[in-house]
């Protein structure tokens, strides 16, 4: 098991740095995480030298809330591309009215059906985007027109899931493991697929449990209504499963530098590239 473990931390395949960095950021040290990247290679994240012109399909349910708030913040002209259903903006917890007020004035909207892909490649060619968060993608299908729309696109960033991975006792996960090609997700691997066979730069994240305010799923509500109750909170197998939870506000530390699940959403890499 050991030595097996010792093979697995060993793991990294080749993605070099992109020229796109994300959010400006500052970064003193960091843990350690087994990402995709040359052995020995340092993977630096620096402040982005401009100003991007940033789509964000989705943005109005829960990641992209706090997601586009970051990116506007950074100083990034950011689009949400939505269906229109729900307010594009709302105030949350602890967002002061001025807070408020700003993001309100900067983010903007295009109105649409991603599954409408006419409508799709027509009005992303006219807009020319330089980066491309993809919040909601579900299947290859619904990314390959966006890739067509944007020839020129610097970067593609994905929200995948944890549960493309087969299933393991040896935990936790790093990106070099086996996935399952039968898993719910893999609408989501084969879009990984689609994006290295077009030769687009792209990062996806495959995050396992994501909790915080405006969350959909009731995630870690569950166990303080447990709790609440007074009742035992069950624990799987023999107790020995890790499980990572991520907050979905990603935003600076006192010291002014981004903790990891901030990075993981806004420092990208050229080619392919996978963060747990």
């Amino acid at each position: 098991m050991a030595a097996t473990a010792s093979l697995k931390s060993s793991l990294r395949l080749p993605s070099p740095i992109s020229d796109f960095s994300g959010a400006a950021v500052s970064v003193s040290a960091q843990k350690s995480r087994r990402s995709w990247q040359p052995r020995g290679a340092r993977v630096q994240v620096s402040a982005a030298a401009d100003s991007k012109n940033i789509l964000v399909m989705g943005g109005t349910r829960f990641i992209g809330v706090f997601l586009s708030r970051l990116l506007v913040k950074e100083g990034h002209q950011v689009t949400l591309f939505t269906r229109g259903k729900a307010p594009i903006t709302q105030q949350l917890p602890g967002e002061s009215d001025a807070e408020y007020a700003e993001f309100s004035s900067k983010i903007q909207h295009l109105k649409g059906d991603r599954m409408d892909f006419e409508f799709v490649k027509a009005s992303l060619a006219a807009k020319g985007y330089d980066v491309v968060y993809d919040i909601n993608g579900r299947e290859a299908a619904e990314v390959e027109p966006i890739i067509d729309a944007l020839p020129d696109l610097e970067q593609y960033i994905y929200c995948s899931s944890a549960g493309v991975y087969l299933k393991s006792d040896l935990l936790p996960h790093c990106e070099a493991d086996a996935v399952d090609p039968k898993s719910r997700h893999k609408g989501k691997l084969e879009t990984e697929s689609l994006l290295t066979a077009r030769g687009v730069n792209w990062t996806s994240i495959r995050p396992v449990y994501i909790y915080g305010p405006h969350n959909y799923n009731p995630v870690e509500e569950w166990f303080f209504h447990r709790l609440k109750a007074g009742r035992p909170i069950p624990i799987p197998g023999a107790g020995n499963q890790i499980t990572q939870l991520g907050h979905v506000k990603v935003s600076r530390n006192s010291d002014d530098t981004m903790d990891w699940h901030a990075l993981r959403w806004t420092r990208c890499f050229r080619g392919c590239a996978l963060l747990n």
